[in-house]
């Protein structure tokens, strides 16, 4: 249980992570409210879980763009001009359903609007947390990150079907509002340290946009959590979109029934949130979410083929400690594998894919509940998610993580990285950020004898040049002199070169050591660098 909790030792993540949970808990009243209005407004299965996927679909739209936002920009001045576009959007809401001139279209561009703003929030707020927690806490700060939102959705909705049931939308809505100004405050007293100057340029967001695009596709580890994120949350959504009816038509029940039900959702939540760290040490991440995600569908199983609220309630029990089983860990495998340079923009490609899962989802399963009925849809839903999981399943969660190249150069005296020469000064002028695509070379001497290892060293050498930004990679042998070879690598620009230094760890470096350590010769290999130049 202390394990669990440890990070709320530290006062910065403590005031930030209360004031999430108060806005987080808004949402959820929103959302509740939103989701139960439209069944006023407009009853279809399709319009109800339209108010699902108008939550989500934003943050698909606008995920990449906003953690590009976050790397390029101050990331609490990021978060706090989200927070007050949130909050304006939930003041509006509130009014216009207080004066009865709120339709099911307006309902739905409102909440795409509040959507946009968490579209910002999402990347900038995770990629803040290992900013207020030392490393050791990090993993287990993601984790309760995921259940101070699952705590919400256990408080949240449970508050706004007694609220709608009691004073109707517009307190719901306004309540929403409210919240967000609580954690509006939290980040305006947040003291962030200033980080150090670079003598570059800031980034431009669409090349900020295309370096976190070319991460999350270098790296193994993130491609894997990304396909087994949307392998998860298509099917997941389910049950958030068709909820409403479910309690409605299946269960005769109402508002203040369907927010106990997320109530009891959260309550699970919460208790595998408790139980995380236990569950970590005995799994493998993969595992751990392969389970999870069983476990969810038998639970969506069980929701479809519900009558009564009891087996009902055993249901969003087992299905919210599921999804935070799951949701939370496919998390941290993202969050852990990216780098400080790119970790807002590459975990905004994850919640591009996690949110866009959810919204594509979430029409999806609305149109099938309106062609075959709720519980089949919930059924067919069990049924397919789980084939899902089983097909993604070797996609490994850890597959990026072994320091292979480090431990390999471990004992060895320090091998010098290959270094080009100096520009000329008669091309200064046209070395900038608008220089055009610059290509790099390294040219190696191997023996013929380690042509084995020496493929094996460049294919970690590759995924290095990929992470740090190169747009394309290729090694050529020289069929000639087969103990020659070129390494070629392209970036954007010349500024974008320059970045690439920034951008390397030890691990990456350890590759490129290794690599140089394999040639032959007294000097390292030679590199180069060459413009582009069109002749025309």
């Amino acid at each position: 249980m202390q394990a669990a909790f440890a990070p709320l030792r530290h006062s910065t993540f403590r005031a930030l992570w209360l004031a999430n949970l108060a806005s987080n808990t808004g949402l959820w009243i929103q959302n509740t409210g939103a989701g139960w209005l439209m069944t006023s407004l407009a009853p279809s299965p399709v319009m109800v879980s339209l108010v699902q996927a108008a939550a989500m679909l934003p943050v698909f739209l606008f995920a990449l763009p906003g953690g590009a936002l976050a790397d390029v920009l101050d990331r609490r001045r990021t978060l706090i001009a989200a927070q007050l576009w949130i909050a304006t959007a939930g003041l509006l809401l509130a009014v216009l359903a207080a004066l009865g001139l709120l339709g099911p279209w307006g309902l739905l561009a409102l909440t795409f609007a509040i959507g946009a703003g968490t579209a910002v929030i999402f990347p900038a707020w995770a990629a803040a947390t290992p900013e207020l927690v030392p490393q050791e806490d990090m993993v287990q700060a993601v984790a309760l990150n995921g259940v101070g939102f699952n705590l919400a959705r256990a408080l949240g909705p449970a508050l706004g079907g007694f609220v709608m049931a009691a004073a109707g939308a517009a307190t719901a809505f306004a309540l929403n509002a409210l919240g967000f100004l609580a954690l509006l405050w939290a980040l305006v007293a947040w003291r962030r340290p200033i980080p150090p100057r670079s003598d570059l340029p800031p980034e431009r967001l669409p090349s900020a946009v295309r370096a976190g695009l070319r991460f999350a596709i270098a790296v193994p580890a993130m491609r894997a959590a990304i396909l087994r994120a949307c392998a998860f949350f298509l099917f997941a959504s389910a049950v958030w979109a068709l909820l409403p009816l479910v309690v409605r038509d299946r269960l005769g029940l109402g508002p203040a029934a369907f927010g106990l039900m997320l109530g009891v959702a959260g309550c699970g939540a919460v208790a595998a949130g408790v139980a995380m760290p236990m569950l970590r040490e005995r799994l493998p991440q993969g595992r751990l979410v392969f389970f999870a995600s069983l476990l969810a569908y038998a639970a969506t199983a069980l929701l479809g083929l519900a009558s009564h609220w009891a087996p009902a309630a055993l249901a969003m029990l087992l299905f919210g400690a599921a999804w935070l089983a799951a949701g939370s860990t496919l998390g941290v495998a993202a969050q852990l594998t990216s780098p400080t340079w790119a970790r807002a923009r590459a975990l905004g490609v994850y919640h591009l894919s996690f949110f866009g899962a959810l919204a594509l989802g979430a029409m999806l399963w609305g149109w099938v509940g309106t062609r075959a009925g709720v519980p089949m849809a919930l059924v067919l839903c069990a049924g397919t998610g789980a084939l899902a999981a089983a097909a993604v399943r070797p996609w490994r969660l850890d597959g990026s993580a072994p320091d292979t190249a480090a431990s390999r150069v471990r004992g060895l005296p320090d091998v010098p990285l290959p270094r080009p020469n100096a520009p000329a000064p008669t091309l200064a002028d046209l070395l900038h950020e608008d220089s055009g695509r610059l290509l790099e070379a390294v040219h190696y001497r191997i023996d013929p004898a380690d042509r084995g290892a020496f493929l094996a060293a460049m294919r970690e050498v590759r995924h290095v040049r990929m992470r740090a930004g190169a747009l394309v990679w290729r090694l050529y042998e020289d069929v000639a002199q087969p103990e020659r070879w070129t390494e070629l690598w392209a970036v954007e620009s010349w500024t974008e070169h320059l970045r690439e230094a920034t951008r390397l760890d030890e691990t990456d470096r350890a590759a490129l050591a290794h690599a140089a350590a394999m040639h032959r010769g007294d000097e390292p290999p030679k590199a180069s660098r060459h413009l582009n130049v069109d002749p025309c």
